[in-house]
């Protein structure tokens, strides 16, 4: 037996061609370490080189036609989850399962993964099945697969036959990366921050420059905690903090370009306690965050600066004014008046924040 290939419905694609199925080529080639440029849905020259570069890797006849023949290699490896339009149904349906086979997969993942509520065994694997798929992988992990070998019907592995590893394969590989897209603290490790004061933009970049120079050389200290914050950090932060305050729906959260996040878990709970260990993570705590700031627009820094003793910095027009206590530029507002000076605002409700206009 083999994977239904036509239930894809794979677009036979070659130099000149655009669309959809062209990016997925393209991104599928990047992941394979072939250079096609930008994945702009256009089969140009470079493209054209790539494909035949991997059509003769791969023993494939090299026409730079990527046809039902290239497909079947590129689904061996990994293309599957690059098909345009694909559904669960879909996946499953290249694979072979059936409404009885998919009956199987969803008693198993109620089985293995401990679902409550259970999935219903009604053979569509629409949008709660696949969510209970991502969870029952959060919860098992790495034991996915043989828990799933073992649960599975002796029925569906002998309609599968010698497709099944392939097949288990392809459905842990989908599971694993549901997980991956599900909200959590993990996320915060994407679209990092910078925190250097080069990060800024210009004019504002050389107002803090200057800003800063006269706050060394006066002896203080200064420890920087953010800068530049990219706007899909910012739609993380945003949006993780409104699910866990109960402000909207994880459902309910748009989606953004470039962040693969699914916000919504398995049930209402989990998707809740997901964004509050985003929020967590982020360091958020209660402060409220925009989606676009002047951090978004590298107009702002947060930072602290100490002293000891008495702080003698020069003001913009060169004036020494003399700081004492508090000893922080969480509180002190002579200090803010001489960042003022040099077009550097403190805003006044959020302590390490000094922007372009106090913004």
């Amino acid at each position: 037996m083999a994977f239904n290939i036509n239930v894809l419905k794979l677009e036979t694609i070659r130099k000149g061609s655009t669309g959809l199925y062209v990016s997925a080529w393209q991104q599928f080639l990047q992941s394979k370490n072939f250079s096609v440029g930008a994945a702009d849905g256009s089969f140009g020259t470079v493209t054209d080189t790539a494909t035949r570069n991997y059509q003769q890797r791969n023993n494939l006849p090299v026409n730079g036609v990527v046809d039902t023949t290239t497909y079947r290699k590129a689904l061996e490896q990994g293309y599957l989850f690059f098909v345009p339009n694909r559904t669960a149904n879909m996946i499953l349906s290249y694979l072979n399962f059936g409404i009885t086979e998919i009956r199987d997969l969803q008693r198993s993942l109620n089985v293995i993964g401990s679902l409550v509520p259970p999935l219903a065994i009604d053979g569509d694997f629409g949008a709660t099945s696949v969510e209970g798929l991502g969870e029952t992988y959060k919860k098992i992990d790495i034991n996915f697969r043989p828990r799933l070998e073992q649960t599975l019907s002796a029925a569906t592995k002998q309609k599968l036959g010698a497709d099944l590893p392939a097949a288990l394969d392809n459905i842990t590989e989908y599971a694993r990366r549901l997980r991956q897209q599900l909200s959590g603290a993990n996320w915060v490790n994407f679209f990092p921050g910078r925190n250097t004061i080069a990060d800024l933009v210009s004019p504002f970049r050389q107002r803090v420059e200057a800003f800063e120079q006269a706050l060394r050389a006066a002896g203080a200290k200064i420890v920087i905690a953010a800068v530049y914050r990219p706007p899909q950090r910012a739609y993380l932060m945003h949006y993780s903090a409104r699910i866990s305050r109960g402000e909207i729906a994880p459902q309910n959260v748009p989606s953004y370009p470039g962040v693969a996040i699914d916000w919504v878990h398995y049930t209402n709970a989990a998707s809740v306690q997901a964004a509050r260990d985003m929020v967590n993570a982020y360091g958020i705590g209660s402060n409220p965050v925009a989606l676009t700031s002047r951090h978004t627009q590298g107009y702002a820094i947060d930072w602290e600066i100490t002293w000891e003793g008495t702080l003698n910095v020069k003001n913009a027009q060169g004036t020494i004014v003399s700081i004492g206590t508090p000893r922080t530029s969480y509180q002190n507002t002579v200090l803010w008046q001489v960042g003022a000076t040099y077009g550097v605002i403190h805003l006044r409700y959020d302590p390490p924040h000094w922007s372009i206009d106090g913004g």
